[in-house]
Order: structure tokens, then C-alpha cells, then sequence
């Protein structure tokens, strides 16, 4: 190719030789018995290795309202550019990795089928998802590696092994040594001293039992003969994809359901070779319990399985056996995950005849998110620039459809003088006068049902979608846009079949307008005022006064050059606009001149930024100055004076520059707001 490497070599050439050779690796049974004596965590359960995996990614310890909480950072999904990431579920996961941690102890939840509960959309799904995507791709690395087996014909024997069979259930190779041999072995293996144990093990499945006891026969009983001649040990990469470790259930029509689709079933095909459908070499052992021994297998929607499955379930929790078809109980070693929504539970708790496995099940609540940041993440994974070419979305579009969502999920506040929407935003970490976090830990101890109830992110999802793709907007959607579609898909919402909860949830939608109008008030307020230079003139202007006022002297009037007395008139129209009382004033400005002499102590200068509450004041009493020079409210008329238009193409300069607006959005968001003040007037 004229110089060139060929595109084949090219490719090639992305490959890493020295992995493949590892996850490749085949070796005798001598070889792997050293490996386990160099390190015994290869022998580890599937719980250990399961458990091991979410704690290699880290963990970060927080504490929220006084709860020591943990974030486990393989939920966060970063391998995968964030993904299948789950947020604000940190409580739930930390049920979760308890439950893993104590099963790989052996305290007993080992023999629990693991039930994650919770209304639809609420991450389920994704939490299972990402547990098998995850121990998938740990098996791949040096801390995760596992190994099974494969029988291999041998020079003296033409009749038990005709050709390579590997271990059908991928089992551990130290099940090959009997179990009499096993506490002396395993002692050896991993002593005391070295920290490590290695598990009891189970017995081999019956179709490698089969092969093991014909060669021990053939060879008069001589193990090292039979592993020597015949076991190759290789290195396991667990693969949903490839069905090694890793199953997948899924309920089917009840006349399409089959059992052995769980614990495999005969090959007629191989009955004519060995004369017998009870010769485990004429039976597949690939049912998905099968198939998932030593890693992880899920059930979609458990409960809605016909009840002969479930009892398939019993024995392969509490015992870690299953019974295929017309052989002996078999051991397995996986962790058994389910999950399902509330009406099929409710439906398991009322059904006195699965007593059995309510008490063989851990059942994990994963709610829908209460806290606001943390749903406004979803959407900001799923429709931000990277994504939506073409498109933009205007500020507070997300984080409002994430507030009516989080909103629909809390219960009314028991407190008279709290509203939900306050409520929302003492969950969302914001203080509000007379609650400490006492308050909020009682609010969470009262609502039993938050989060079990109220409105999917998948709807808002699909009505943001809605918005994107819809003429209006010129290219960018507002607010408005996805809170009309939210409230026009609940007229044909299949999940809100209650005209009590379709009225309640439009409410809220009005709840979050107003919520959208205050906000972007005070974004425009603070474009109007953000001149710099008139801010800092203003706070000397009353820091001279307020100095003044409190050594009881007078000011200099720049101008005239005369001294007068403080202005209280200027003093006063900034300190109502932070709500400060006549009978507190002289408290807020000895407040101030004690800050400002503590700051001179230190070498440091006063600068009003470091004041969030007189920062706010001046540039209220900013906005009240210019909001007339600019008039604001003539913009909802069809004629503004070229004055006024460059005061105001400043003001847009600014929230496009400051606030992530664009040309469309921020003249959409000023007429708004100038509508809002014209109705103000109006009213006045």
C-alpha cells in the first residue's frame, strides 16, 4: 500500500498481545495449585469477588444531616463515561453493598435471593446492570482473575474423554480434590499466617463427577495420575454476552415457559452416542443457573415468573443447589439478584403459599431520587450540548422538570407553616430560618412513602424529548415549553389513572412556575445591576454613611464639600431590600463596621462579594435605580428607543455571557420578565 501498512495491521496493531496471553492462560493443575498458593483470593465466592469489585473503585465517606453516609464511586459508572450512573441513591446502595459485604463473610445472606424493590424507572434496571457489567470487567483483570477446568484425553484412555470437554458449570478446580483430602489441603494452600482462607468448595457437578469417577476407576484410584493426564486449568473471563458466569431471566408467556431454561436439559442427540439420557455427558447443563455459576444471575421481574420457577429459587438461596432434570442436587455459587416493582410485591406478601420465599428474600427499597440536584443530573446526563447538536436549552429548562418530578414524589409536609416546595429545597440542601437538620431528618422519619410514589424520570424524559424535537422555540426550548408538555402528558399518563393526583400534580406545575418566575427575576435583577463600578460606588457610599451614623459624626458631601448628616433615607432603601427591620438597623450596620474592622486587624480590606447579604442589597437597590433608566417594562411594547436597546443588548451581553443564555432564550427571558414587572405596575 505505497508505504503503508495494510488496515488489517493497523488494526491489529490496537491490540494488547500481552493480555490476550493472560486472559488466555492454560496451564497443568500443578501450575494453578501455585498460583492458589501465591494468592488465595483466586478461590474467592461469588459474593467475595462481587463485593471486592464495588470496593476496587473507591469509596467517599460524607456525612448529611448528622448521618454518616457512604458514596461506593463504581455507582457513578466513570469507566463508562458516567453512562448507566445512578444518582442520589447513595442510602439504598449502601443497604445494597452491606448486604454483599455480610454475604461474603458468611453471616447468612449469602442464602438470600437479593430483591431490589421500588416503583418503575427508579434505577432498578441499571443497578443490576451494572453489577454484571462490572464483575464482568473486573474478571478481566489481574485482582480479578478465576479459573476453571477442562478434561482432556489422555494417552491411556480412549473411552471417558474422547475429546476436550470443558466443566459445564465453570467450576473451581479445587472441587476436583475429594473432600476428605479438602481441610488439610486448603490449610496448606493458604496457612494462617499468610491471612488468606480458601472456601470449603462445593461437589463437582454431575457431569465432571461422572468423568472424575470413571478415571479414578481407570486408574486404579491414582488422583495424580487422573489430574496430571487429564485436567488443563485456564483462566475465566466471565461474559454475558458469551454466557459464562454472568445469566439473564426473563419472564415469557406461561405456555412458553419451560424450567430448564433454568437448569438446562437433555441433548437427544448425544443419547444414541452414550446409550442413556441419564449419562450426564448426554445432558446440557446451560440453563442459566447453569451458566451463571460463580458470578451473577438476574431476574427480570421476579415475582411475575410462574410459581413453579420460584421454587426453583428456594433451593438455589438457602441451600446454593439446584436439580436438573433426572440427576442429583447440584451445588452452585452465584449471587442470586431479582428485582420488581410494588403490585407484584404486594402480590407476593398476600400469597400465603410463598411464606418459603418471603423469608428467603433481602428485600432492598430503591426509590425514585427526593433530592432535587441529584434528579437534575439524569436529565443533564441525558440532553446536554454534547448530545443535542442544534439545539440549545435555555437555563432552569432541567433543573425546573426536575423539581415537578421530585415535587409529585414527597408527601405534604405534617407542618403547618411548610409547603412542599420548601420542603424540596430543605431536602436539597438550602437553609431555611428556624430549621436545623433535626427538622429534616424528622420530615424524612415521617414521610414513609416518599420516593415510592409520584412521577418517572422516564416521563419527563420523554417529554423533554417532546419539547427538542417540537417547531417552537426557534432553536431553543425554555422552561415553559417542557412544563406544557409535562401537563399535557398527564392527560393520557397510563400510570396517573387518579383525576385526584392528575389535579394535585398540575398544581405543582403552577408551583413551579411561579418558582421559575422568582428565579429568573433575580437573574435579570442581577444582569441589570452588575456594573461593577456602580456597585462598588454604592457600598463605599453606605459604608461612609452607616461609619458615620454609628461614631456619630457627619459626612462630607463630595459635591458641595459640606458636611451633613448620614443619609438615612439611602441607608434605609438598601437594608429593606434584605427585609432588615427599622428596630434592627442599628444592629446590621454595627454588624458591618465590627466586619470591617475585624478584616483591618487582619491586613485585610473590606469588599462588599464577601458580604452575601449586603451583596444582595446593593444589587436590589441597584436594579431599583436603573430598572426605570432602562424601562425594562417598555420592552412588551413594539417600540423601544435606541437608548434603551443598548442598555438593554448590555443586559443580554450579560446573561449570555454570565448565565448561559443565547440571542433566542435571552430575549425570550427579558420580555418575560418585563412582562412580570408590567403586571406588577398594572396592579399598582
Amino acid at each position: 500500500m505505497s508505504g503503508k501498512s495494510s488496515w488489517t495491521a493497523r488494526i491489529a496493531a490496537l491490540q494488547d498481545a500481552r493480555q490476550y496471553a493472560e486472559l488466555t492462560w492454560e496451564g497443568s493443575y500443578d501450575e494453578y495449585l501455585e498460583i492458589v498458593r501465591a494468592n488465595p483470593r483466586v478461590t474467592r465466592t461469588a459474593y467475595q469477588r462481587l463485593y471486592d469489585m464495588i470496593l476496587s473503585h473507591g469509596k467517599t465517606e460524607y456525612v448529611d444531616n448528622k448521618k454518616k453516609l457512604v458514596r461506593y464511586h463504581f455507582f457513578s459508572d466513570e469507566r463508562s463515561g458516567g453512562r448507566d450512573a445512578i444518582f442520589g441513591l447513595d442510602v439504598p446502595l449502601m443497604k445494597l453493598v452491606n448486604v454483599f459485604k455480610s454475604a461474603a463473610a458468611g453471616y447468612g445472606t449469602e442464602k438470600r435471593v437479593i430483591l431490589l424493590h421500588g416503583p418503575v424507572g427508579s434505577s432498578k434496571s441499571t443497578i443490576a446492570r451494572l453489577l454484571k457489567k462490572g464483575i464482568e470487567e473486573y474478571s478481566r483483570t489481574p485482582e480479578g482473575a478465576l479459573y476453571s477446568f477442562s478434561w482432556v484425553p489422555g494417552t491411556a484412555d480412549g473411552k471417558v474423554v474422547k475429546e476436550p470437554m470443558r466443566c459445564p458449570m465453570n467450576e473451581e478446580p479445587l472441587n476436583l480434590v475429594p473432600r476428605e483430602w479438602r481441610n488439610k489441603v486448603f490449610a496448606e494452600l493458604a496457612p494462617p499466617s499468610s491471612g488468606s482462607t480458601v472456601p470449603d468448595g462445593a461437589e463437582l457437578c454431575p457431569a465432571c463427577r461422572f468423568v472424575f469417577r470413571e478415571l479414578m476407576t481407570l486408574y486404579k484410584g491414582d488422583f495424580a495420575a487422573v489430574v496430571n493426564n487429564h485436567v488443563r486449568v485456564h483462566r475465566l473471563v466471565l461474559s454475558e454476552k458469551d454466557r459464562v458466569g454472568i445469566g439473564t431471566f426473563q419472564p415469557k408467556d406461561e405456555k412458553n415457559q419451560d424450567a430448564t431454561e433454568l437448569t438446562g436439559d437433555i441433548n437427544y442427540r448425544k443419547i444414541a452416542e452414550y446409550g442413556s439420557d441419564s449419562d450426564p455427558r448426554a445432558f446440557n447443563f446451560d440453563g442459566e443457573f447453569n451458566i451463571a455459576n460463580r458470578g451473577v444471575i438476574e431476574f427480570v421481574e421476579v415475582l411475575k415468573l410462574d410459581v413453579a420457577f420460584l421454587y426453583d429459587l428456594l433451593g438455589a438461596s438457602q441451600e446454593h443447589k439446584i436439580k436438573p432434570k433426572k440427576f442429583p442436587q447440584t451445588d452452585i455459587d452465584e449471587v442470586i439478584l431479582g428485582h420488581t416493582n410494588e403490585p407484584e410485591y404486594k402480590k407476593l406478601e398476600n400469597n400465603e403459599f410463598m411464606e418459603a420465599l418471603r423469608d428467603r428474600t433481602v428485600k432492598i427499597d430503591v426509590p425514585y431520587i427526593t433530592r432535587l440536584s441529584e434528579e437534575q443530573k439524569i436529565y443533564e446526563k441525558d440532553f446536554n450540548a454534547e448530545r443535542i447538536r442544534g439545539k440549545h436549552i435555555a437555563p432552569h429548562t432541567l433543573e425546573m422538570a426536575a423539581m415537578w418530578a421530585v415535587l409529585t414524589r414527597l408527601e405534604e409536609p405534617k407542618k403547618a407553616n411548610l409547603t412542599t416546595l420548601q420542603k424540596l429545597k430543605l431536602y436539597n440542601g438550602k437553609s431555611l430560618p428556624n430549621f436545623t437538620e433535626d427538622n429534616i431528618k424528622e420530615l424524612r422519619k415521617d414521610a414513609l412513602r416518599e420516593g415510592l410514589e409520584g412521577i418517572s424520570p422516564r416521563y419527563v424524559q420523554d417529554k423533554i424529548s417532546n419539547a427538542l424535537v417540537s417547531d417552537k422555540g426557534e432553536g431553543c426550548i425554555n422552561p415553559f415549553m417542557v412544563l406544557n408538555e409535562l401537563e399535557a402528558g398527564l392527560r393520557s399518563h397510563s400510570l396517573v389513572g387518579n383525576e385526584e393526583n392528575r389535579k394535585r400534580f398540575r398544581e405543582l406545575l403552577t408551583s413551579v412556575k411561579q418558582e421559575y418566575e422568582d428565579v429568573v427575576k433575580n437573574e435579570v435583577q442581577r444582569a441589570i445591576s452588575a456594573d461593577e463600578d456602580a456597585i462598588t460606588k454604592l457600598c463605599a457610599n453606605y459604608i461612609d454613611n452607616i461609619k458615620a451614623y454609628t461614631q456619630r459624626e457627619k459626612v462630607r458631601n463630595k459635591y458641595t464639600g459640606l458636611y451633613e448628616e448620614p443619609d438615612e433615607r439611602l441607608m434605609r432603601s438598601i437594608e429593606e431590600k434584605i427585609e432588615i427591620s427599622d428596630s434592627r438597623k442599628d444592629d446590621f450596620r454595627r454588624e458591618i463596621m465590627n466586619y470591617i474592622g475585624a478584616l483591618a486587624i487582619e491586613g485585610k480590606t473590606f469588599n462588599f462579594r464577601t458580604n452575601e447579604r449586603l451583596h444582595k442589597a446593593l444589587e436590589l437597590k441597584l436594579f431599583e435605580d436603573q430598572k426605570d433608566s432602562i424601562k425594562l417594562k417598555n420592552l412588551v411594547s413594539s417600540v423601544v428607543d435606541r437608548d434603551t436597546q443598548e442598555k438593554i443588548d448590555v443586559v443580554k451581553d450579560r446573561l449570555m455571557k454570565g448565565y448561559g443564555y443565547c440571542e433566542t432564550c435571552s430575549t425570550d427571558v427579558l420580555n418575560f420578565v418585563a412582562s412580570i414587572f408590567a403586571r406588577g405596575d398594572a396592579k399598582d
